[in-house]
């Protein structure tokens, strides 16, 4: 029989497990604050394009690269800029993706803040002002950036739009099979004609994201370490989760791939992964119709800027593996995955434009010249050169080129 002093002390250590519990967790939030530790939550909902950025929110982004971010009151990774547009100023809206957006380097290391710096000196702008204005955005596709164009950036009166395209994964962005996701609209030709596709919003994450659970999730996360550093691990987790399915990918035909290993390859190039197809001809129904989906959004983003008296250019940036500094790198790469050409993606888009009257400045060629000429990784930090975004002189080559390309080309004497 246990006896009643047994028991009372059993009673008193069984109330300090809470106590010692909640000792641990302060201890642990204190020192991620004194590390410095800080992954904010840098994106929100939003009922037309499934998410955006969260206006005025500012810290750390170390995923890849690193800087300190800050989100305009407009919720665009940019400086402030009034809505009116100043006279005598000639503005420039980008629109793109993760790219743009550029949270791994500093804001004006950003390749559209180099580009806004180098077209100053543009004879055919006349001495006016030039003003770049990111509408960048991570994770979307031309689908997304389209709805930015017609809900947002008009606000501003840009003088010319440049959608920035990245072949890597623009083209599986814009649809639902390749992208695998129900959280963000997409457009679908029904009866032969272009429609938007906006059913993200009675998906069961989207509804729950609306929920006052989700909101105190959100308000924890902003306001404790300690829980932004869990779910950054559970991010961790759900991305090598997804690397895993995307290489099962049973509903797409995938090339012949030889899986030995090259220790001469890029460190991503493993397995060949979706969105590299893109550098084959589509074979499938299902890219096809990616492709087609696509190239249709192109010409209606056309339409509708020239519409408004605005010029519209495109300009596919670049990949990895398309501007390795070493050319026996690139050519292993082609010949373990059955690659014949790296380029296809840009040059189909180009194409679009040749017949379409769109003017389309392709990057990623001078960009692969420029590496090799340089002996210089133009993607990835760190451990991981090679793949993944721009770097800092990723960046700044492609700002400068761009800024070169649109005083040709939008901008001539």
């Amino acid at each position: 029989m246990i006896s009643s002093q047994t028991g009372s002390r059993f009673l008193t250590k069984l109330r300090l497990i809470p106590s010692g519990f909640l000792v641990g967790l302060i201890i642990a939030e204190v020192s991620l604050r004194l590390i410095g530790y800080s992954y904010p939550e840098f994106y929100q909902l939003d009922h037309s394009r499934g998410y955006c950025l969260r206006s005025g929110v500012e810290g750390w982004y170390r995923k890849e690269g690193g800087s300190y971010v800050r989100i305009n009151s407009d919720g665009l990774r940019d400086r402030e800029h009034t809505k009116t547009k100043p006279a005598d100023t000639i503005r420039i809206a980008v629109i793109g993706d993760s790219y743009a957006e550029a949270l791994q380097v500093p804001m004006e290391a950003a390749f559209w803040s180099v580009m806004e710096n180098r077209l100053q000196s543009c004879a055919g702008v006349s001495g006016k002002p030039v003003e770049v204005l990111n509408f960048g955005v991570s994770g979307y596709g031309t689908a997304q950036e389209l709805i930015t164009l017609r809900e947002h950036v008009w606000a501003y009166s840009p003088d010319l739009v440049l959608l920035a395209v990245t072949t890597n994964n623009d083209i599986t962005d814009n649809s639902r099979a390749l992208k695998k996701s129900d959280e963000v609209p997409y457009f679908v030709y029904r009866d032969g004609s272009l429609v938007a596709d906006d059913s993200f919003k009675s998906s069961r994450d989207f509804l729950w994201r609306q929920t006052w659970l989700a909101a105190l999730g959100r308000w924890l996360k902003d306001h404790l370490r300690l829980v932004q550093g869990i779910d950054q691990a559970q991010r961790g987790f759900k991305n090598l989760l997804s690397l895993w399915r995307a290489k099962e990918n049973p509903g797409v035909v995938m090339p012949p791939v030889d899986k030995k290993a090259d220790p001469g390859l890029p460190a991503d190039s493993s397995d060949l992964g979706i969105d590299n197809l893109v550098y084959f001809e589509p074979t499938t129904t299902v890219w096809n119709d990616a492709w087609r989906v696509t190239e249709a959004l192109i010409l209606t983003m056309r339409d509708e800027v020239t519409s408004k008296g605005s010029k519209f250019v495109v300009a596919t940036l670049s990949n990895g593996a398309q501007v390795l500094p070493k050319p026996e790198m690139t050519e292993k790469f082609m010949k373990q995955y059955g690659i014949t050409d790296l380029f296809y993606p840009d040059k189909r888009i180009k194409s679009l434009g040749a017949q379409e009257g769109i003017p389309v400045i392709t990057l990623a060629p001078e960009l692969q010249s420029y590496a090799v000429r340089n002996q210089i990784f133009l993607h990835g930090f760190g451990a991981t050169l090679s793949f993944g975004h721009w770097n800092g002189d990723g960046h700044r080559v492609a700002g400068e080129l761009l800024a070169q390309k649109l005083c040709q080309e939008a901008f001539p004497k």
